[in-house]
């Protein structure tokens, strides 16, 4: 009987497994990454952030090729910003996850690593034969103290008659110390495949989204007895006993986008002013015969963009809730929908600028 001269492997399928790490003296480095069939990880090379790219000076090297050397100045907002920010494309076989399919990913950021997760695509949701036969993609992440996670990706794309449950753990490790934890979610669904006539015609989609302050493992807060608490939890619940597909209309995608830590406290001060300035029932006093002042620019663009907002029909608000956490909550109708969710989105973070200078242009590639 042959026997492999390698040791088997302990993985299921569908599992992936991702670690960065900080080598000697503050470089973050990815010390581990692996997955199994039906999830496939691309991990092509770090970037330093645009704000050490920009403030760093270009040499030739030996080659004749011009190298970069950064300065360890950051901005206001960062810094000291890491000399790399890390890209990983999560990806499956076939463009989408099959019925039955379970795709379990486990994310380890340690202090001071920060992640960019990204997708190729939509993420499709294949028709299932029997609406008890459902697809699971389930995602932890132990965030650790100066650590971040930007995970943008694109909608998810639920076919007609399928079924799928989704759920995103993230743990913030240490929690109550002085470390910040940085943390930004989008979380959408699309109605289906508008141009097969798909409007949220699927058997079930649930997506639920929890954050946890946890406790190290180190001995000073097992002697203190510290526990594990519940910092956030929002989920999306889109199944015919609890919201029938005729009320999810006129609008064909919902969006979530979860926003946590110093990184990210300008791009949520950001959505939090401009909602404030949504224009309101009220505002304007129509009985006074003062002329209005000429426009700057950025009240021009603000201006220019609620206008497409009310062509578009597009409806969102943003709120501040407990434990230093944003919400942002988007809809918008029609059968550009999709793509007027998606081009809203990237202005409004382009615009506040802060998220491409932290974690460069890469981050945004799904907007």
């Amino acid at each position: 009987m042959f026997k492999s001269p390698f040791t088997s492997s302990t993985s299921k399928p569908g599992q992936g497994k991702i670690t960065l790490s900080i080598l000697s003296p503050c470089t973050p480095v990815l010390s581990e990454l692996c997955y199994q069939y039906p999830l496939k990880l691309v991990a092509p090379d770090p970037v330093p952030p645009r704000s050490l790219s920009q403030s760093g000076s270009n040499t030739l090297n030996i080659n004749g090729k011009k190298e970069s050397h950064s300065s360890s100045v950051g901005s206001a907002h960062d810094p000291h910003p890491p000399p790399l920010v890390h890209t990983i494309f999560l990806l499956t076989y076939g463009g989408g996850i099959v019925a039955g399919d379970t795709v379990d990913l486990h994310i380890r950021l340690s202090p001071d690593t920060r992640l960019n997760l990204l997708t190729q695509g939509s993420t499709k949701i294949f028709k299932t034969p029997d609406p008890l036969l459902i697809s699971h993609q389930h995602m932890e992440v132990d965030l650790h103290p100066g650590a971040a996670l930007l995970y943008l990706p694109d909608p998810v794309q639920p076919f007609r008659e399928s079924a799928f449950v989704q759920k995103n753990v993230v743990r913030f490790v240490g929690y109550g110390d002085d470390g910040g934890y940085n943390l930004c979610i989008c979380d959408w669904v699309s109605g289906g495949r508008g141009a097969r006539g798909e409007n949220w015609d699927f058997w079930s989609y649930e997506s639920r989204n929890e954050i946890w302050g946890v406790p190290s493992s180190t001995p000073d807060d097992e002697k203190a007895g510290k526990k594990k608490r519940l910092l956030l939890r929002d989920n999306l619940l889109l199944h015919p006993s609890v919201l029938p597909a005729h009320q999810s209309q006129p609008y064909t995608i919902y969006a979530t986008l979860i926003l946590h830590g110093p990184l990210f406290s300008p791009l949520a001060n950001h959505f939090l002013d401009e909602f404030t300035l949504l224009p309101r029932l009220g505002s304007r006093n129509w009985d006074s015969d003062q002329i209005p002042p000429e426009l700057s620019v950025k009240e021009k663009r603000r201006k220019e963009r609620q206008e497409k907002e009310k062509r578009d029909g597009l409806i969102w608000s943003a709120a501040k809730v407990r434990d230093g956490f944003t919400l942002v909550k988007l809809a918008c109708p029609g059968e550009a929908g999709v793509e007027s969710a998606r081009s809203w989105l990237k202005d409004m973070i382009l615009e506040e600028g802060s998220v491409v200078e932290s974690f460069g242009e890469r981050g945004v590639m799904c907007l």
